[in-house]
């Protein structure tokens, strides 16, 4: 009887550590989902934040990072926020995230001063880091994929920002 037991709460302690992760991740869903909207919907702020992701050698952004930049200059377009960071991995001397970025909104027509590059965003928890204590940002839209906000929502809020997204899922 008691080998039993010892089997039970033994597979019931490894199926809770098994399912904990997952359990965690859909509860970070379902708490920030409401916080996700469309650029429609969005309401206004002053700044969007960009994450960066890959580009290419040549410079061209891939196409992740370009539907990321796309929703950020309509958000910038239809005067929902009124400046843009853009902010990703510049680790290697032929490597510039927010420069492409950067190169990449002015060619869409955002003017020049109403981007800020953040050099050193190379992860999600960095470009919260930075925007809180470096830019000194209390609120912002995050724009970014649908499977990465809340990520970068809970992120940005346990630092002290405010925050809603826009998913950039084109």
């Amino acid at each position: 009887m008691r080998k039993r037991k010892l089997l039970l709460y033994g597979g019931l302690l490894g199926l809770a550590v098994v399912l904990a992760p997952f359990i965690w991740r859909k509860g970070i869903q379902w708490n920030y989902g409401r916080s996700i909207y469309t650029v429609a919907e969005v309401p206004a702020d002053d700044v969007a934040i960009v994450f960066g992701a890959a580009i290419y050698g040549d410079g061209r952004l891939s196409s992740i990072l370009r539907d990321r930049m796309d929703t950020a200059v309509q958000l910038y377009q239809n005067g929902t926020v009124q400046k843009i960071i853009v902010s990703g991995d510049n680790r290697f001397e032929d490597y510039d995230e927010p420069t492409a970025m950067m190169d990449y909104a002015i060619e869409q027509g955002v003017a020049t001063e109403d981007i800020q590059p953040d050099f050193a965003g190379r992860r999600t928890y960095d470009t919260c880091y930075r925007a809180r204590e470096i830019f000194q940002l209390e609120s912002a839209i995050l724009v970014t994929q649908q499977f990465h906000l809340p990520r970068a929502m809970f992120t940005c809020q346990q630092l002290g920002i405010k925050v809603v997204g826009v998913a950039a899922d084109a």
